[in-house]
Formats: structure tokens, sequence, C-alpha cells
């Protein structure tokens, strides 16, 4: 492609850059660390020159320190293995069955028209809301926390597997179908593929789903887990734990993050 250029005062041309790049996205990494410090570091300011109250908002320091104690004793792990194995669970259940409904809904119509009225009018329900309802059921035990985190992560997956296949481009379905493609080879081949990137960011979404559920699940009643130590943190005024809590959380947020990119620099490499 030839450069088009400018005329300049002694008749040269002056070279115009290419303009075509579109919305190139280019990594910032250094920029994202930067800003998170930067915020930690007024924060720690702010508490050592008594700004920001200790009893409602311990410096960093104090926390760090806190998380070490917590990791130290082995309080962490208990707390922290209950709530994964919970999420595990349930995002794992809730998953698999709305993959299931979604990939149904966006290829069968008969599907669709009996099962998107009720996803969307369950979807809106706040899941939390039926916890009470799930322990009458299920007891108070694992099983109704489980279920509470698979019903939350149940309903963003139907729709947005449902929403990625219905996205698929039909005018490749049908080139392989007057090619004489069978059909499930159609949909590991080209369905799949095609709906593959909606569904990854579904997934991003239904992992903050479950853990905000496991939190709140185990806020309710849980013996162990993340959310029941900071309930209980809160409750004998140790912000200094409570906010080691929350730290845990949004670690385990960016890691979850983490390793949904990885996932999606694995299997989109088409892209």
């Amino acid at each position: 492609m030839s450069e088009t250029g400018a005329s300049e005062p002694g008749g040269g041309r002056l070279p115009v850059p290419f303009r075509g790049g579109g919305f190139v996205l280019r990594p910032h990494r250094i920029a994202g660390a930067a800003g998170l410090l930067a915020l930690i570091a007024l924060w720690q300011v702010g508490s050592t020159r008594g700004w920001i109250s200790a009893l409602m908002a311990p410096a960093p320091s104090e926390v760090l320190a806190a998380l070490g104690v917590l990791a130290s004793d082995g309080t962490l792990v208990i707390h922290l293995s209950a709530s994964l194995g919970r999420i595990g669970l349930g995002w794992t259940l809730g998953t698999a069955a709305g993959l299931a409904a979604g990939l149904a809904m966006g290829m069968f119509s008969l599907a669709r028209a009996a099962g998107l009225p009720v996803v969307s009018a369950l979807f809106p329900i706040p899941k939390i809301a039926l916890l009470p309802l799930l322990i009458l059921w299920f007891g108070i035990g694992e099983p109704s926390k489980v279920a509470t985190i698979a019903l939350g992560t149940f309903f963003p997956t139907a729709i947005a597997t449902f929403s990625a296949v219905d996205g698929v481009p039909r005018s490749l379905i049908r080139m392989a179908q007057s090619f004489g493609v069978p059909a499930p080879r159609i949909v590991w081949s080209i369905v799949l593929p095609g709906a593959l990137p909606g569904i990854l960011a579904g997934f991003r979404i239904t992992a903050s789903i479950a853990l905000i559920l496991v939190v709140a699940a185990e806020m309710i009643g849980a013996e162990f887990g993340i959310g029941a130590f900071i309930l209980q943190s809160g409750n004998l005024m140790r912000t200094d734990q409570l906010l080691a809590g929350v730290v845990v959380l949004s670690i385990l947020g960016l890691l979850v993050a983490a390793l949904l990119s990885w996932a999606e620099r694995v299997l989109l490499r088409w892209r």
C-alpha cells in the first residue's frame, strides 16, 4: 500500500502515517500496577498522619501484618479451603447446566421457545434471596450454599451461551450443510469455535458472581469460609482482619481473571 503525502514548501512530500490500524489495544501492565500502588501509598500516608481512622480503615501495613498472622496460624487455609470447595462445586454444576441449556436454546427452535422465557423470567431474581428457601429444602449445610452458587452461575452462563451461539454467522453453517457435513461435525467445528469468545466472556461474569454469592451464603449460615470470617471479624471490630479477608477475595478475583485470560489465549489462538 503506497503512502499518501502532503506538499511541503520545498516541493517535497511529507509522509502521512497509515491510519487504518483500527482500535488496536496495547498492553500497559505497568500502568495498572502503578495505579494500585499509588492508591495503597496514599492510604498508608493518610493512616500514618491520622487523616484516616485506624478503627475504620487500618493502614495497609496493619492489614498485611494481620494477613501474615492468619496465614501462619492456619486460619486462612481453613476458611479459604472451605470457600474454594463451595465455589468449585457450585460453579461447575451451574456452568455445566448453563452450557447445556444455552446450546440447546441456541440451536433448537423448540428449546428456545420453551426455555428462553423461563430463563428471562427467573434470571433477575436475586439468588441470595432464595437462600432461606434453599435452606428449607436442603438444610443449613453445604448443599444449600452450593445450590445458591449453582443457581447464580446457571442463568448468566445460559444467556451468554445462547447469545454466543445465536451470533455465529449462519452463512458458515449453510455452507457446511451444502457440502453435506454431518450436524455433529458442524457443531464441533463451526458453532462451538464461533461461540467460544462469548462463552468465555460469560465465564468472567459467572466467576465474579460465584465469589459474591459464596461470601453472602457464608455470612448467613456457615462456620468456616471467607464470608463467615469477614462477618465474625466485623462483629468483633477487628477491621484489620476484616480487610485482610477482603484482600484475599481481591486476590482470588485477580487469579481467576488471569486464569481465564490464559484460557482465552490458548483456546482462541485463531483470533
